[in-house]
């Protein structure tokens, strides 16, 4: 929940009552508890798939996790750019994005094999796919994104919660979280040398990716055959 300030400059800038906002935000947070439900289902689903994945292949594919729910405000104000009347109702429904989880791997072998155990489960469905890997955005961005729908048991029954998925490795994190940073500091836009430079690095992290994912199979070589084996 945002600070009394923070609600009290938003209500006056909107023409809003702010006891009014104030019970609203309140019934938002309460009516939205059903996604951090679903955020520890998923949690819980990755931490058992990564230990199997560990057991079966001698590797964990996942190297962190990170979950989170929009705030209210956030959710209200991405209903009225779409033209939505603003009501917890069309949040459910129009809005996908109200829980997330960004999964950060080694390798991008890895986005694919976390992609395909979670299309394995029978209680997960897969609404959306935007493989941001194979067909990166213009500015270099990539990750694989997926939409997902979760069963949350209820004492009054089920109910199906939408959550996105980023799936990307420590490079194009690293990369996502710079860009992120500039974008933020220049409102009126980036400069163009900076944009070039931008995509040269996302250029250059997946080559590092590409490198570090031919190293381990060299090692996994090594491992498996021995060092005189001439592939390596």
């Amino acid at each position: 929940m945002e600070s009394f300030n923070q609600i009290k400059s938003y209500a006056a800038e909107n023409n809003v009552n702010l006891d009014k906002l104030s019970n609203e935000l309140i019934g938002w947070k309460n009516g939205l508890i059903i996604y951090r439900f679903a955020l520890e289902e998923i949690n819980t689903k990755l931490k058992i798939l990564n230990e199997e994945f560990q057991f079966i292949h001698n590797h964990n594919p996942i190297e962190h996790i990170k979950s989170r729910i929009k705030d209210p405000k956030g959710i209200m104000l991405k209903l009225q750019r779409k033209g939505l009347e603003i009501n917890i109702d069309n949040a459910k429904k129009h809005i996908h994005d109200i829980a997330g989880v960004r999964i950060t791997c080694s390798f991008v072998s890895n986005i694919y094999d976390i992609y395909h155990m979670l299309k394995g489960q029978s209680d997960i469905k897969i609404i959306k796919v935007k493989d941001y890997i194979k067909n990166p955005k213009p500015n270099g961005y990539k990750s694989l994104h997926l939409i997902i729908k979760i069963p949350v048991f209820l004492s009054n029954g089920v109910e199906e919660v939408s959550v996105e998925v980023q799936i990307r490795t420590i490079a194009m994190d690293f990369w996502a979280s710079l860009e992120h940073k500039i974008y933020y500091k220049f409102d009126d836009g980036v400069p163009e040398h900076l944009l070039v430079e931008l995509k040269e690095a996302a250029d250059a992290a997946h080559e590092l990716d590409l490198k570090m994912k031919r190293i381990k199979d060299r090692v996994d070589i090594y491992q498996t055959v021995g060092k005189d084996n001439p592939l390596i």
